[in-house]
């Protein structure tokens, strides 16, 4: 699965109605339930990432990339604009890139 398939899917579940999808339901509770289901998904995989166990992390990184997705999707950010400046990025060396944004 492509990174921009599984956009795709969140934004035709976010029409669903929310008592049948999860998506759904997590995006009518707003930005700030999004934020923080993306947060807490994001450190369960960083403590599976100190543990070393690399199969629940995996299962971890796939919930914090579908609530990252979800998440800007609460915030009418479309993916296509974080792909552009993550591509903007390459033309230079990160640590210009870095300096540039301080």
């Amino acid at each position: 699965m492509k990174l921009e398939d599984l956009d795709k899917i969140i934004n035709s579940r976010a029409e669903a109605d929310p008592s049948e999808s999860w998506t759904a339901k997590l995006l009518a509770q707003g930005p700030e339930k999004c934020a923080e289901k993306f947060g807490e998904e994001a450190i369960e995989a960083i403590i599976e990432a100190v543990k070393g166990d690399d199969k629940a992390l995996i299962s971890e990184a796939a919930d914090v990339i579908f609530h990252y997705l979800v998440m800007l999707k609460s915030r009418d950010i479309n993916l296509d604009d974080v792909m552009k400046e993550l591509k903007s990025r390459t033309n230079k060396s990160g640590l210009r890139e870095k300096e540039d944004r301080s």
